[in-house]
């Protein structure tokens, strides 16, 4: 991860495509989140990503731009 990464922890087993950019802030709308995914801007793994369902799991990395998203296990306290 760099300084311009932003981790995000699951609180399952996944997170869709479309959830995961409104929970970030990347997109402040479900509409704004399928417009940047129909769009072609965003990409998963370094592949362009199309589908807004789209299971988004830890290890993954979700690009927008400049804006990175590294994606965790859940964290739970012990």
């Amino acid at each position: 991860m760099t300084s311009n990464d932003t981790a995000f922890a699951l609180r399952g087993e996944y997170i869709t495509l479309d959830a995961l950019l409104k929970a970030t802030g990347i997109a402040f709308s479900g509409g704004a989140a399928k417009g940047l995914i129909v769009g072609g801007e965003v990409q998963v793994n370094d592949e362009v990503e199309q589908r807004r369902g789209r299971k988004v799991r830890a290890g993954d990395v979700v690009q927008v731009g400049s804006q990175r998203v590294v994606v965790t296990g859940a964290v739970y306290p012990e």
